[in-house]
């Protein structure tokens, strides 16, 4: 188990939320919502919010663009990980993963699978590295965004907590792109 480590002084990161749907609005996007909320609510900043239609290149462009962002140190997307006709968002995004995380996806539906139970298979939740910046992919609903932040994102992005968190190997997700390595397109 995790445990948060007072001591530590907390390092707020930007974090971009991106919702892929056809039909969402910003007046009506529930779950990025839901994400902000959290986000904001953690002390970490809201870098930025879109929602891009279930199109490929719009989701990877978008990602692609906070990845090259200074101010942006994590991407999470909500929606278009089922297996619909319009679910691309995995094969948007995994192509352009210079780092899967595999872990994301297995605890993911562990959390999920104990609130859900076998439903849980019908998500294609991932997460990896893009350009030294960790991309998070989740459904889209409230539900499944609200487990996601609660049991995983809101622990790992907290520098406080122990044995180990994302913050503390940020600086060195670029070894990589500095050695000549190349990055995501």
């Amino acid at each position: 188990m995790s445990d948060p480590k007072p001591e530590r002084t907390f390092v707020p990161l930007g974090i971009a939320v991106l919702t892929v749907s056809d039909t969402r609005t910003l007046n009506d996007d529930r779950s990025g919502d839901t994400l902000a909320e959290r986000i904001t609510a953690a002390g970490h900043q809201l870098a930025d919010r879109r929602i891009v239609p279930d199109d490929r290149e719009a989701i990877r462009d978008a990602v692609l663009e906070w990845s090259r962002d200074p101010t942006v140190d994590v991407v999470i997307t909500t929606g278009g990980t089922g297996f619909t006709g319009r679910d691309v968002t995995p094969e948007a995004l995994e192509p352009i993963f210079e780092k899967r995380m595999d872990g994301f996806s297995a605890v993911f539906h562990r959390v999920s699978f104990e609130k859900i139970g076998v439903s849980t298979i019908q998500s294609r939740a991932t997460g990896g590295v893009v350009n030294a910046t960790f991309v998070f992919v989740l459904p889209g609903s409230p539900g499944a965004c609200r487990d996601a932040w609660d049991a995983i994102l809101g622990q790992q992005l907290d520098y406080r907590h122990k044995p180990c968190n994302f913050v503390e190997i940020m600086p060195r997700l670029g070894e990589h792109l500095r050695r000549g390595g190349g990055g995501a397109a």
